[in-house]
Parts: structure tokens; C-alpha cells; sequence
């Protein structure tokens, strides 16, 4: 497995295993994914294997918010530079590749991404059933979302990982 930076031609497998992922309410759409490659093309990365297939992707951009808010999802801000803190906008794993241990693999590297930039800590929103997997990755629950993105209830997840 080879994690690299998103290109435009990922854009195609990016959209297939977003829409397996995620309903239609919670799930990003074409033109969201276009702009979140042009704006923060820089924490933008896909797990592919031998043949260069993508089997997952990660992206978030780098915001002075501690955890993602709903205008996020639909504006897609440019990162800053430095500092602030690393956001999972979105992490999703082809149904075909569950279970082995890829989407671990693209937090670690976006991870490594936000320690060189200096970043605070990475931060998420999550499901319910989708903490476990955040914990044992090294994320704390920091209790309920104000977020109510597809009427769903959401949980803000923090890893801290730069302490000045």
C-alpha cells in the first residue's frame, strides 16, 4: 500500500467510494471534491495499492478552529499556513479494503502532514459507532457536535499532537 497526494484524476474513485461510504445527505459531492483538491490539495491524500488503485482516501483542510462546524462541509476553507488545527473532513475505505488497517494508515499520514506544519491537533466529527476506531487511533472524545450535518447526531474527536 503507497499513500500520495490527490490528483485530478483520482476525482472518479474518490466520488465511488464516498458515495459506498456515506448516505446521500452526509456524503460530498463532485464539485465539493473538485474544490477540497484545488484548495488543500496539501492534506489531501489516497491509499492506493499495486495496480494504483485507490482504496481510500483522507482531506481536510488546516483551519483556527479547534473542531469542524457545518459551514465547512459546503465552503471548503482554504488552509492556513501554519499552526491551527488539522481537520478529517473526510476519511472513507472502499467496502473492498475494510479491515485492513488503511484508513489507520491515512490518519497516520495526515498526521505526520500536520506535525511538520506545526499544527496543534487533528480534529474530527464522528458517528457514534465510528468512535472505537478514532480511540484506538489515539483520538479523545470531546462530547457532542454542535454540528447537525444530514440530521444526524455527531461526536468532536481531538488527538493532540504538537504541544508548545
Amino acid at each position: 500500500m503507497k499513500i500520495r497526494n490527490v490528483n485530478r484524476d483520482d476525482l472518479t474513485a474518490i466520488i465511488e467510494i464516498e458515495n459506498k461510504g456515506f448516505n446521500e445527505q452526509e456524503a460530498g459531492t463532485k464539485e465539493q471534491y473538485e474544490d477540497r483538491i484545488k484548495n488543500f490539495r496539501e492534506s489531501f491524500f489516497v491509499a492506493v495499492n499495486d495496480d494504483d488503485q485507490i482504496m481510500g482516501f483522507i482531506c481536510g483542510p488546516a483551519v483556527k478552529e479547534q473542531f469542524i462546524e457545518d459551514w465547512m462541509y459546503e465552503e471548503n476553507p482554504k488552509s492556513v499556513s501554519r499552526g491551527g488545527y488539522q481537520t478529517v473532513q473526510t476519511i472513507a475505505v472502499s467496502p473492498d479494503a475494510r479491515g485492513l488497517g488503511i484508513g489507520s494508515l491515512l490518519l497516520l499520514e495526515l498526521e505526520n502532514h500536520a506535525k511538520s506544519d506545526e499544527r496543534i491537533a487533528m480534529s474530527l466529527t464522528c458517528l457514534i459507532d465510528r468512535i472505537p476506531f478514532y480511540e484506538k487511533n489515539g483520538y479523545k472524545n470531546m462530547g457532542i457536535s454542535k454540528s447537525n450535518h444530514a440530521d444526524e447526531q455527531w461526536f468532536n474527536m481531538e488527538k493532540l499532537i504538537n504541544q508548545f
